[in-house]
């Protein structure tokens, strides 16, 4: 029986049963039927205590560490705070289930909400009543410092454990990147499959190593180097020609910059596996560490280039990267700006000979006192304009991606060429803007969302770019009958009413438009 079925079938005579709601969650999609052994107890509960359960908030495949992500949880908050809730108690498997917070203030604090609203968090599984009492106080304050151990013995485990198998040569996680593709292997070392993208191994004593790809990549990846060491090229030149000839990543973008410094610098390229460049644990605080923290197998993989060539290509690049003195990077500044005659932030992350524009943020507090120093007053941000100049550049791209994407899976599609509104299986119509990516004074993101009201399309496609406003972030999927404001202003979590909307990519759009051959009746 599912949480659905238990829950309709509650149908209790009124008032002679308390109505309460029951959160579940569970950690990993592999607990496929973890939220519905914690159903059953939770009903089992609900009869023994008088409760019939009207609604239910679940988390399915969601870490407890953070809220992020959490939308049930957040949602079950939301209501409790607006005082939209039909029931009068919310009951939880037990205290890790409604968090492994490692702050075990953050769990009382998110109980303490449901409380002042009168409603009661009960602990379905747990040994003591959660009924306010000294020892239940205690014993509650035990069990969520114990969920949050939990969580740090279990992430220096699962470290240790990922540490080792990087060391003996095996793939731990991420893409593999252009030119390389994911070999499935069994515990014997043997060859099973190669691995597309998103694919994940199934048994537990697989693993993964990286292998040159396609010939044709690998010939790239080669040339590139070539194109760097021998020919003098910058990497913004060889993403420029490399996007003239029509070459695109293994993402299916343009290169940039950094895409072409990634392949130039990453020692996977020359066989090596290494891990531990960046530590995200218990997902508290992304951690850039150095080198001496990093984890090595060298020659684990069948190198792409060889480690000659990619050490000399390394040498160039730290040389570029070494660093710099105050004086030396004011002076560079000063440079700059009169070859130009005015700076921005693109102008200056576009110099290989020059520290980026977050080394400066670093070392003199701001881009602008950094600009102050050397007597420079900008009279607007052309950062801005040179950001807005390539989101306009992005934008046909999208759209001719998009139209592409909906022909090869069979619909039609034609855009209007007055209004731009493009017309899907003549069905419906959509229409994508760009919403460029803005921070706030305390660090925090925010988009602005500009909707045509006059134009009134079916679903508004909006595309927000990430911190850089180089890559799309996300994608919201806004229908016309659900979006009433010619703009709207978002951040990173906006609650269940807007980000119901949001996917990790236009796979549902496509979804929606694709059109499968029917056979005809004989």
């Amino acid at each position: 029986m599912t949480i659905e079925q238990r829950e309709s079938g509650n149908e209790l005579s009124p008032g002679t049963r308390i109505r309460a709601a029951q959160y579940v969650r569970m950690s990993t999609e592999h607990q496929r039927y973890s939220t519905e052994n914690q159903a059953d107890a939770i009903a089992r509960y609900a009869a023994q205590r008088g409760f019939a359960i009207v609604r239910t908030y679940a988390d399915h495949g969601k870490s407890g560490l953070r809220l992020d992500g959490r939308d049930a949880l957040k949602r079950l908050i939301d209501d409790v705070r607006s005082g939209a809730t039909d029931f009068n108690a919310v009951l939880v498997y037990d205290v890790s289930r409604w968090g492994r917070f490692q702050d075990a203030d953050e769990s009382a604090y998110y109980e303490y909400i449901c409380k002042g609203a009168g409603i009661n968090v009960h602990y379905c599984a747990e040994q003591f009543e959660n009924d306010g009492s000294l020892s239940a106080t205690i014993i509650k304050g035990m069990k969520r410092a114990m969920a949050g151990e939990y969580s740090r013995e279990l992430s220096a485990k699962v470290f240790a454990g990922q540490c080792r198998l990087i060391s003996l040569g095996f793939r731990q996680g991420g893409i593999a990147g252009f030119g390389l593709r994911r070999q499935l292997l069994d515990e014997h070392r043997a060859p099973k499959a190669e691995l597309a993208r998103g694919m994940h191994k199934s048994l537990q004593t697989d693993r993964v190593v990286l292998v040159p790809g396609p010939p044709e990549e690998v010939a790239l990846v080669r040339r590139m180097y070539r194109m760097f060491l021998t020919d003098g090229m910058t990497e913004r030149q060889i993403a420029d020609a490399l996007n003239s000839e029509g070459v695109h990543t293994d993402l299916g973008r343009p290169w940039t910059r950094g895409t072409v410094h990634q392949v130039l610098t990453n020692e996977k390229y020359a066989g090596n596996n290494v891990y531990n460049h960046v530590s995200f644990k218990l997902k508290q605080k992304r951690v850039i560490n150095p080198p001496e923290m990093w984890v090595r197998a060298e020659g684990a993989f069948a190198p792409v280039v060889d480690m000659t060539l990619f050490l000399a290509v390394r040498r160039i690049v730290e040389e570029r990267h070494r660093r710099w003195s105050d004086p030396e990077m004011l002076a560079g500044l000063k440079t700059l700006l009169s070859e130009r005659g005015w700076l921005s932030g693109l102008v200056i992350d576009e110099r290989d000979d020059m520290p980026s524009t977050s080394a400066y943020r670093s070392r003199f507090g701001s881009l602008l006192e950094a600009y102050r120093l050397i007597g420079y007053t900008p009279r607007r941000d052309y950062h801005y304009i040179d950001i807005n100049r390539r989101l306009r550049a992005l934008h046909p791209e999208l759209v001719q991606a998009t139209l592409a994407e909906i022909r090869t899976l069979g619909g039609t599609v034609h855009v209007d060429p007055e209004t731009d509104l493009v017309h899907v299986n003549d069905e419906f119509t959509i229409s994508i803007v760009l919403s460029r990516s803005m921070q706030t004074a305390t660090g925090a993101l925010r988009w602005k969302i500009r909707l045509d009201a006059g134009l009134q399309p079916d679903v508004t496609v909006v595309v927000r770019m990430d911190p850089a406003n180089r890559d799309a972030l996300d994608y919201y999927l806004l229908p016309r009958l659900d979006t009433h404001t010619p703009c709207l202003r978002v951040g990173e979590d906006n609650g269940v009413s807007l980000d119901s909307y949001r996917f990790e990519s236009l796979d549902y759009l496509f979804h929606l438009a694709a059109r499968s051959p029917v056979r005809g009746a004989a």
